[in-house]
C-alpha cells in the first residue's frame, strides 16, 4: 500500500485541497490526538460533519477518517520523539492495523507543515519498514 503524509500548517486550505487533489487522495487519516482543538477552526474536527475538516474534504469528495490512537501522547515533552518511536516500536502494529481497512491513496495528516517536526514521520518509518511505501507531501 502507499500512503502519503502531510501537515496542513501553514497552508491554506485551497492549497491542502490543491496537494490531496494533485495526487489522487481518497482519504485523510487524521492522526492528531486532539482533531478537535486545531487553531484554524476549518482543520478542527467538527461535531457537524458538514463543517471543519470534514466538510472541506466532503466538498472535494475526500473521506476523513480520526485515528486518535496514532497521536503523539508525548506532545509537549523535550524528548518527545524518543518516547514516541519507542511507542511505535513497540505497539505500531495496534496503532497502524485500522490502516488496512482505509480506502487508498491515502495520506496521514497533522499539524506541522514539516515532516521532520511532527510524528507522522516517525509513523511513515515504520510503516516504510513494515512494506509501505511512504511519501511525504511537501
Amino acid at each position: 500500500m502507499k500512503l502519503y503524509t502531510i501537515g496542513y500548517g501553514g497552508r491554506t486550505p485551497a492549497q491542502l485541497l490543491d496537494l490531496l487533489g494533485a495526487h489522487g487522495i481518497r482519504t485523510v487519516v487524521d492522526v492528531r490526538l486532539r482533531p478537535d482543538r486545531a487553531s484554524m477552526g476549518i482543520f478542527a474536527q467538527a461535531k457537524d460533519p458538514q463543517k471543519g475538516i470534514q466538510g472541506l474534504l466532503a466538498k472535494a469528495s475526500i473521506q476523513y477518517v480520526s485515528f486518535v490512537e496514532m497521536g503523539n501522547v508525548f506532545i509537549g515533552a523535550e524528548d518527545w520523539q524518543v518516547r514516541y518511536r519507542r511507542l511505535v516500536e513497540r505497539a505500531g502494529d495496534v496503532l497502524t492495523e485500522r490502516l488496512a481497512a482505509v480506502p487508498g491513496p491515502a495520506c496521514l495528516m497533522c499539524a506541522e507543515k514539516r515532516p521532520a517536526d511532527c510524528h507522522r514521520s516517525i509513523l511513515a518509518a515504520y510503516l516504510t519498514n513494515q512494506g509501505h511505501e511512504v511519501e511525504h507531501l511537501e
